[in-house]
């Protein structure tokens, strides 16, 4: 007779994190802010910092839940959902923004199909330097690098940490994944001291590396305590202090910070560890949501006005925001007008995308891959009936 794996011990992260939802609609509006009216919000782009640094926390948390779950990770199925929840909306903004441009030449969107091809094959970060012989970068499709940057990381992480777990308990996996970053921060300080463009520095998958191995370190950390232990008590204590420090220099970042794009000391010093710097404060950040769910900003970042756009729509939003954005610079020559309706524009095409892209083909893919969590296992039969049941049958 098989034994069942035991049941996953009660943790910190378990159940969904809403103020987590609610931090990463926070973090598109930084972005859509920083494409549209980029002299208000000129640090805006540090949304994609959250960004990349709550996407290594998430898809770690994913991961440790079904490890500890069954003692496995079916990478066959990981990578096949992940595909699932994110290639058919990418799909479908490419094909739009092909169409229109090979309709209306002279559109926003004219001139886009170089760039649906590494879009659409989440290359468009190497395609940004032109890792493949010319740049493509500045278009409608060009910030489908961060998507890019994130799925490359996908493609190694999992497999790597899974490796880790073999040998080493999950605490000391969290640390080694520290080192890892602090590598990759290295690795920077050495190609911008050697004279490495922006553009290299801003899209290779190592250079974003460490961000998204901090989001992967604080997760572990967190999934690594029980509730109520000394660490627990000292790392709430922690993000009590911290916390509100780290959320307000994000908030500050966003309308102060001018990352900057010509050679210099100021150049060298925040491109070498402006990134990681980032990604400590967004740790931080999601550590204090989770840590203290019961405090004010959770509870502000939770609510459901804040959390289900993030929740539904934060993706979508995300595609869209700058193809609808460049096409309407033709067509909408005020600013004051344009704005607003390139925000009401995309939030309607991010709603299309949730509901009628990405949920069918996520809820396909979870029949197929998943039919135990759609289909509900039977309720257990009562001894006594079990053996009438049995007896009925001999």
């Amino acid at each position: 007779m098989n034994e069942r794996p035991a049941a996953p011990e009660p943790g910190l992260v378990s159940g969904r994190q809403h103020a987590l939802d609610g931090l990463r609609t926070v973090a598109v509006a930084g972005v859509f802010l920083f494409h549209t009216v980029t002299g208000f919000a000129p640090g805006g782009s540090i949304g994609v910092d959250v960004f990349f640094t709550l996407s290594g926390f998430v898809i770690t948390l994913l991961i440790m839940k079904e490890y500890r779950s069954t003692g496995r990770l079916r990478l066959g199925v990981f990578y096949a959902k992940r595909l699932a929840r994110l290639w058919p909306a990418l799909l479908v903004l490419c094909a739009v923004v092909v169409l229109v441009g090979l309709i209306f030449p002279s559109s926003g969107w004219g001139g886009q199909e170089a760039d649906a091809i590494p879009a659409a094959g989440y290359l468009m970060n190497l395609s940004n330097f032109g890792a493949f012989g010319s740049s493509t970068g500045g278009g409608a499709l060009s910030p489908t690098w961060t998507l890019a940057v994130e799925e490359q990381f996908y493609l190694i992480w999992p497999v790597l940490l899974l490796l880790m777990l073999r040998f080493w308990k999950v605490r000391t996996v969290a640390w080694i994944t520290a080192v890892l970053a602090a590598g990759f921060l290295v690795s920077r300080f050495f190609l911008v001291s050697g004279g490495a463009s922006l553009a290299r520095i801003y899209n290779g998958p190592d250079t974003r590396a460490d961000e998204l191995l901090l989001g992967c370190a604080v997760a572990l950390v967190l999934s690594s305590i029980s509730p109520g232990t000394r660490l627990h008590v000292s790392l709430q204590a922690g993000v009590r202090r911290g916390g509100p420090f780290a959320g307000l220099a994000l908030v500050l970042a966003v309308f102060l910070l001018k990352e900057p794009t010509e050679p210099g000391a100021w150049f060298d010093v925040f491109w070498t560890v402006g990134p990681t710097a980032l990604a400590l404060l967004a740790g931080l950040v999601i550590g204090w949501l989770v840590l203290l769910p019961d405090g004010l900003f959770s509870k502000v970042l939770g609510h459901r006005w804040l959390s289900r756009p993030g929740r539904d729509l934060s993706y979508g939003m995300y595609l869209w925001h700058l193809p609808v954005f460049i096409l309407l610079i033709p067509l909408v020559p005020s600013l004051a007008v344009r704005v607003p309706l390139t925000a009401a524009l995309t939030v309607l095409m991010a709603y299309g995308s949730f509901r009628f892209v990405e949920t069918p083909i996520r809820r396909w893919a979870s029949r197929r891959l998943e039919p135990a969590v759609v289909r509900p296992a039977p309720e257990p039969v009562p001894e006594p009936a079990r053996e009438l049941e049995l007896a009925g049958r001999t």
